[in-house]
């Protein structure tokens, strides 16, 4: 058996070619291994690089680290700023302050909106976002707000989609539906039971859909011993929202957004009291005396025994003339190098590589540095609010558009909704979903794009209003109501498209003249 080389593969040394001649399938076996090796060197263990530990499947990477890194998470929310501010905008600029909001879309068998009905669902929906959950504390956007925060942070959250009459539940709105939302201690990750599919508390199918999740009856932390199955319920999974960040495929629990950037927050808030109490320690030196050589220095004033020197304190002050020097003696400043001058530096470097790793925080809202050019901040406003739709694409999916669905379905069965004869039935449920917006960093430069894009018809009026985080019916009515009260006192109406245009005229006439200059 010959076995040759090329340029891109190992040579077969003396030991390959004495193993080819007993037992050429192994010699062939060896030989391929090597060159493997030799393609992907990152697989080579080193001295200089460990060796990466074999991992399981998601849920096994999960079970055994999910419940330790939440409660990591929220230990650096509770204690650590610049952790609770990277919780804070990435909730901003998901969930917004008021909300994922849904605008109505329902339409006729002939493919055109129903306004009115649209307004009659709009009502029904704005009612009820005023108490969507059981305990009445939060409206809904600020329950985005609180499942949002939890989702990131503990990497999934639950809610329980309740419906109809139960007991003794007050819904508190025209429309018998409530969300109990529950936090991912509600659901055990140490629950496992493979005769029956479950999980970490997640009972699915032989095809991996969930079919129910196993729940604590009452608050975990009120357990204080062993957890058995008659402590949980089983809820179906029809019944609950369950919203979580993966990272693998088949995944039955979510793990947080901060798994791969704990530890270099923690070293970036140990760095930073190490280099403040450095700071207090050196504000709190002021200087020593030298004593010259040994020779000059006498003591020349003692304690009452005679023997012991007595003490000399000199107190600092502004202006302060030290005339009790010894002969020999002088004054030295001590020069403790603090605060360190590159602890700006270094801080921002760890924080811009921690900021790569929690998707979408842009590195200016994370570090609060907005140092840098318009066309700089624009383009990472457009890179970093392109994975803030992302996430927000998927709180809404699991989160804002099953309790709309939810909503109009008890409306109509409570008979709080009335459809109209020619409703396109599978459209009742369809509308616009409108997530917090980017922001305009020059008003009059986007303002400006928006026009010229209306104008050439590549975006409509309504789009744009959506765009600025409204509902353009809002907006519509808002003018009209406008219009009518200017009218009323005497005044004439604003003349939009004049103001329009004549801002335009002016901006030209501006870019001319500092062409001309």
């Amino acid at each position: 058996m010959l076995m040759t080389a090329t340029a891109a593969q190992p040579s077969p040394n003396l030991l390959d070619r004495a193993i080819a001649a007993f037992a050429p399938g192994w010699a062939v076996a060896r030989f391929r291994h090597r060159a493997t090796l030799a393609y992907y060197e990152a697989v080579k263990t080193t001295r200089l690089r460990r060796a990466r530990t074999k991992d399981g499947s998601g849920d096994q990477v999960v079970s055994g680290n999910a419940a330790k890194l939440r409660t990591y998470a929220r230990d650096m929310e509770r204690n650590h700023d610049i952790s609770r501010g990277a919780l804070d905008r990435l909730v901003q600029n998901i969930v917004g302050p008021h909300g994922i909001q849904i605008e109505p879309q329902p339409r006729n068998l002939k493919g055109e909106i129903l306004d009115d009905l649209a307004r009659d669902i709009l009502a029904l929906w704005r009612d009820w976002s005023k108490r969507p959950e059981i305990t009445f504390q939060h409206s809904w956007p600020s329950a985005q707000r609180m499942a949002c925060r939890a989702w990131l942070r503990d990497g999934d959250v639950f809610a329980q989609r309740l419906m109809g009459k139960l007991g003794n539940l007050n819904h508190g709105t025209r429309v018998p539906y409530s969300l109990e939302l529950l936090e991912s201690d509600n659901c055990p990750l140490d629950y496992n039971d493979d005769a029956r599919g479950i999980v970490m508390g997640v009972e699915r199918s032989g095809w991996g859909r969930p079919l129910a999740y196993h729940l604590y009856k009452t608050d975990p932390s009120k357990i204080l011993r062993l957890v058995t199955i008659a402590d949980l319920k089983r809820v179906p999974a029809e019944r609950m929202l369950h919203v979580k960040l993966t990272d693998r495929l088949q995944q039955a629990r979510g793990i947080s957004i901060f798994a791969s950037v704990l530890t270099r927050l923690d070293d970036i808030k140990d760095y930073e009291e190490s280099e403040r109490i450095a700071a207090k320690v050196a504000a709190s030196m002021a200087a020593y005396i030298k004593k010259g050589i040994p020779e000059d220095y006498t003591v020349t004033e003692f304690e009452a025994d005679g023997v012991t020197p007595k003490r000399r304190d000199m107190k600092f002050r502004p202006g302060i003339i030290f005339d009790d020097l010894h002969i020999g003696e002088e004054i030295g400043m001590i020069d403790s190098k603090r605060p360190n001058p590159e602890v700006e530096n270094y801080r921002k470097g760890q924080l811009r590589a921690a900021s790569s790793g929690i998707q979408g925080l842009s590195y200016s809202s994370f570090a609060r540095d907005y140092n840098g050019t318009f066309s700089a901040q624009r383009q990472e406003l457009v890179e970093s609010f392109g994975a803030y739709g992302v996430l927000s694409g998927e709180f809404c999916d699991r989160f804002v558009y099953p309790p709309y669905e939810d909503v109009l379905a008890m409306a109509v069965l409570s008979g709080q909704l009335t459809l109209p004869a020619d409703l396109d039935p599978n459209s009742l449920d369809d509308c616009i979903v409108i997530p917090p917006q980017m922001p305009w960093i020059d008003p009059e430069k986007e303002a400006s794009a928006w026009q010229l894009q209306e104008q050439s018809h590549y975006a409509s009026a309504p789009e744009i209003i959506r765009r600025r985080g409204r509902n353009p019916r809002d907006v519509l009515e808002e003018q009209a109501l406008w219009q009518k009260m200017l009218e009323a006192k005497g005044l004439a109406p604003a003349d939009l498209a004049g103001a329009a245009a004549n801002a335009n005229a002016r901006r030209q006439l501006r870019a001319l003249e500092s062409k001309t200059e």
